[in-house]
């Protein structure tokens, strides 16, 4: 094999390869092989087809073809470690000429990791807000612990906002009954949007004994997207009763005896959660400065392919609950381009911090142990609720083993960035990474 390389940009470069024919015999005879177990000739077993025979029923051009398919990757493997080059994302590759007994020659235009001059870190000095707790946060604190705590009470009255209703719900769609469609003393909180729309409209002023009926549009079934009748019967009102705010309420709901400590518990909490936001905008700011004083360029056809795995996450997400891209499109008075060019943006920053992240790993030559790794996959598969050798499993099997890998050695340069940047607030108060640190351990688990 004969190649050279061709720098096109600073994240592209042209391999033109030439493969002598001799070179594609290995991959020629897994071809015959592969297609001889899967075709069925009379007189021959599967598998034990003879290449002239192949070649009469399904076709030279077809093994050649399957040939060329199964080497042109071997091959631009065998040319990047040639000229070490650093690749990203996925070749574009161009047959120049290829007959039967000849040479292979084709191009692969594929993007590379850009040369990348980091700045001085100690020399970046970023400031964010400082932390500010107002005591209206902290009363709302309180009152999630009272609705917590809140009991039913029946009323004998109209139900509002914000009272519970147990409800009978029967369906139907020209007259007919939808299957699925019939429902039994269903708790619902007035107002809250949880079940069909145009039902909460309804309630407001209804009391038990009464029925009403609206029409709303079906979301699933066999009559997704058609209007359905709905008649609804409220069984009985009731209204939260919240605990009264004092001492005894604080020794319920917590570990402590008196208001007064309760407060300022969450006080303490709100704090931890704010300094653990306020490092994060410093990290971000610091990231930032980083891409902006590197100038590193983006590859093109790495981001190009992150925005495509972008919007179809963005699909499939919307996809599990109920809704198309069209809708979400609508609802947010936008374009798909201007969906697209949001992607866009964001996907550039964040293959410009890989890079600076993966440039700042290289320099410093930092190392993923295999406890560091481990944990990792641990963490990973807890979140998804997947035993880890069996996630562990499904990442090998995907390839994706080495894409955690990064992650991990990107995160041990990020936390070298956040030692080295000087962070403060306006204030002057210096945030540093064991502020991060000691939050974690108070709220008992981990950030990315």
């Amino acid at each position: 094999m004969k190649s050279t390389v061709e720098t096109l940009s600073p994240t592209r470069v042209r391999l033109a390869i030439e493969v002598p024919f001799a070179e594609l015999e290995p991959s020629l005879m897994k071809a015959y092989r592969e297609i001889g177990a899967q075709v069925t000739i009379p007189g021959f077993r599967k598998g034990k087809v003879p290449a002239q025979v192949i070649d009469q029923r399904v076709g030279r051009g077809a093994v050649l073809q399957e040939a060329v398919e199964e080497a042109i990757p071997q091959q631009i493997v065998a040319a990047v470690k040639e000229h070490d080059v650093k690749l990203l994302g996925r070749p574009e590759v161009d047959i120049q000429e290829f007959a039967d007994g000849q040479p292979l020659k084709f191009t692969a235009e594929v993007d590379v990791r850009p040369e990348v001059e980091l700045p001085e870190l100690s020399a970046i000095s970023v400031e964010v807000d400082p932390i500010q707790i107002d005591d209206s946060e902290i009363e709302t604190q309180v009152d999630g612990l009272r609705q917590r705590f809140a009991t039913l009470k029946t009323v004998e009255r109209a139900a509002a906002d914000g009272d519970f209703v147990q409800i009978d719900l029967l369906a139907t769609v020209d007259g007919a009954e939808v299957e699925g469609g019939q429902a039994s003393n269903v708790s619902h909180e007035v107002g809250s949007g949880q079940l069909l729309p145009g039902l909460d409209e309804v309630l407001v002023g209804l009391s038990a004994g009464d029925e009403q009926s609206f029409v709303t549009q079906l979301v699933g079934g066999d009559h997704a997207g058609k209007d359905a009748d709905v008649k609804v019967t409220v069984r009985t009102v009731k209204e939260k009763e919240l605990p009264e705010l004092d001492d005894e309420f604080a020794g319920l709901a917590s570990e402590f005896d008196t208001l007064d400590e309760l407060r300022g518990n969450l006080s303490e909490r709100l704090t931890r959660v704010k300094k653990v936001e306020q490092l994060y905008a410093a990290r971000d700011k610091a990231l930032t400065e980083i891409v902006k004083l590197s100038g590193v360029p983006a590859p093109e056809g790495v981001v190009r392919d992150e925005v495509a795995q972008r919007k179809q996450s963005m699909a499939q997400e919307l996809e599990r609950v109920g809704a198309s891209l069209a809708e979400y499109l609508e609802a947010e008075e936008k374009t798909e381009e201007q969906i697209d060019a949001e992607l866009a943006e964001a996907a550039t920053e964040g293959v410009k911090i890989q890079l600076v992240l993966d440039a700042l790993a290289d320099a410093n030559d930092i190392q993923v142990s295999d406890d560091e790794f481990g944990h990792e996959i641990v963490h990973r598969a807890q979140r998804v609720g997947m035993a880890p050798q069996a996630y562990y499993d499904q990442l090998v099997q995907a390839g994706l083993a080495a894409s955690v890998f990064g992650d991990v050695r990107r995160g041990k340069a990020l936390a070298q960035i956040m030692e080295s940047v000087i962070m403060k607030d306006t204030d002057g108060n210096v945030l540093t990474l064991d502020d991060l640190r000691g939050a974690d351990d108070h709220e008992g688990h981990d950030h990315d």
